[in-house]
């Protein structure tokens, strides 16, 4: 008998269709992306006072993930990860940004007389008034940065010497700082940039693997249900066996073939089975719960009440395994690796930031400052000895702006500053301890490469033994079938001391019967758990 016919063969004798037509045809289906669809009308509407029909949400392991993806608070909480590093990335390169700066000062300040000879008219008063705006960057290339700043003042003086009084003063003053060894190929600002990324690209892998540990979950717990179902259906079959076996020998002891003791057991049999059932109908709401918690959306009213219903029974395909590629894939592909390997690149950031920092602090500063002033100025007479004020003549401000802008009065530097630590540098230890660090998670990788070796090759194994406990099962389960079919025959030519036999080869067929279901989906979780430690890694699955 061909694969395809023993599963066939299988799923009839396990009352799948049973369990399709019993079970999954209760209310109306609803679609992965529509569970608010009302349930259809019927012919004749339940009254008013009436309770209303729970719906049915009928859906495939590959719908339940689709759900599961927008709808699972889990899921939504962990999208959020890289949006916030996202952010992070963009706050760590707006240190490039141009700022603007300004101040505006007023000051008074009145000073005593100098000296023991000098009078109440000594007493020199200075009012001052300064406002300035600019902008200022740390550039983006060789770790410079510059200030350009426009100033305005206006001081009022009681020194009656003072050529201008008021006096008004404009200056545009410009400077640049270019390190030429420290922080030049290298600096603080740019290692934080590629940290920020990092952490950026290692939140979309912890994304990734999060959505994919969630599509195995739920599949797993589509499955739970389905085997629950399957349970339920194996249950009340046995429990129908026991019932008609009880009417059988009710039959026996009226007509005298059977004494009354087999009713007892009989009846004791149908108690056991109606157990089984109940227990079974427990099971069932678990798992629907279980599988309702990761793939509904909790806002929605009707959430604890939706039945859910498989659309689809586990089946038995068997898949080619190819370990070896699979353990390379692995090592390609798995977020935790992937995870690992994206800190080892931040750690050679940090290092190259701290070889930088072990260099000498050689910057060179360029400034150029232009001034001009205006106001009220006074021409004086010193003939006598003492200032005396000829005439006065005001100059606008806009005079002294036109000082300024016109480059009449300029002054520029040049300045090298050079600095270098004596003995070792903070520099020095933190890079030999980030070398430490480096080797550590170096280590760790080798080790978790291997650990994901040994992991994919269990699942592979799994998959095999799986496929392998299939066929037992089916075995066992047809001659559980024959027991029982010869039993019941014993037992009808009365060659059997009672039924004591043939309930014991019904639970045999009933356990066998459960056998060959859970194999099969043990068999297909397998599969899921193969193809997903490829990505991921499957602690707690």
């Amino acid at each position: 008998m061909g694969l395809k016919s023993r599963v066939s063969s299988c799923v009839r004798l396990a009352a799948a269709g049973t369990l399709t037509a019993f079970v999954f045809t209760s209310g109306p289906a609803l679609s992965a992306s529509g569970q608010q669809q009302q349930p259809a009308q019927t012919a004749q509407p339940a009254p008013l006072n009436a309770a209303a029909a729970p719906t049915t949400l009928r859906i495939s392991a590959e719908e339940a993930v689709k759900m599961a993806m927008e709808n699972n608070l889990g899921v939504r909480a962990d999208r959020l990860g890289p949006q916030i590093e996202t952010y992070d990335v963009a706050s760590a390169r707006a240190v490039y940004a141009p700022s603007l700066i300004s101040f505006t000062t007023s000051r008074s300040i009145t000073n005593p007389p100098s000296t023991f000879q000098s009078g109440a008219a000594d007493i020199l008063t200075n009012d001052s008034f300064r406002s300035n705006a600019g902008v200022q960057q740390l550039v983006p290339w060789g770790g410079g940065r510059y200030q350009v700043t426009l100033e305005g003042s206006r001081l009022t003086t009681s020194d009656v010497s003072s050529r201008y009084n008021p006096q008004l003063d404009s200056s545009l003053v410009a400077s640049y700082t270019q390190p030429l060894l420290r922080d030049f190929k290298f600096d603080a600002a740019r290692q934080n940039i590629y940290q920020s990324v990092k952490r950026q690209e290692i939140a979309d892998v912890t994304l990734r693997q999060a959505l994919t540990q969630n599509s195995v979950l739920v599949r797993n717990a589509y499955f739970n249900l389905v085997n629950a179902l399957g349970q339920l259906d194996v249950a009340n079959k046995s429990y129908e066996l026991s019932q008609t076996s009880l009417r059988n020998n009710r039959r026996r002891v009226e007509v005298g073939t059977m004494a009354n003791l087999e009713i007892v057991q009989a009846e004791a049999e149908v108690a056991s089975n109606e157990e089984r059932v109940i227990i079974a109908e427990g099971q069932i709401k678990s798992a629907e719960d279980a599988l309702r918690v990761l793939i509904m959306n909790p806002s929605q009213p009707d959430y604890w009440t939706t039945k859910i219903e498989p659309s689809e029974l586990p089946t038995l395909t068997p898949h080619p395994i190819d370990v070896d590629g699979a353990i390379r894939n692995a090592l390609a592909n798995r977020t935790d690796i992937a995870a690992n390997r994206k800190q080892i690149e931040q750690t050679d950031i940090s290092m190259k930031y701290l070889r930088n920092q072990k260099l000498p602090a050689l910057d060179i500063v360029g400034g150029y400052n232009l001034v001009g002033t205006a106001g009220t100025q006074r021409e004086f007479d010193y003939t006598t000895g003492v200032p005396v004020i000829l005439r006065e003549s005001q100059r606008p401000f806009g005079g002294a702006l036109r000082d300024v802008f016109g480059n009449e009065f300029k002054t520029w530097s040049f300045q090298v500053n050079l600095s270098y630590p004596l003995g070792t540098s903070p520099a020095e230890a933190s890079l030999a301890q980030v070398r430490v660090q480096r080797e550590q998670l170096s280590t760790q990788l080798r080790d978790q490469e291997l650990r994901i070796t040994a992991q994919v090759r269990d699942a592979g194994r799994q998959v095999e033994t799986s496929l392998k406990r299939v066929a037992t099962t089916q075995k066992a389960r047809e001659l559980a079938e024959q027991n029982v079919a010869a039993e019941e025959k014993r037992l009808a030519v009365g060659l059997t001391d009672g039924t004591f036999r043939l309930f014991q080869s019904q639970r045999d067929l009933t356990q066998q019967l459960n056998n060959e279901l859970s194999a099969i989906i043990a068999y297909n979780r397998a599969l899921i758990n193969f193809e997903a430690v490829q990505t991921v890694p499957l602690s707690g699955f």
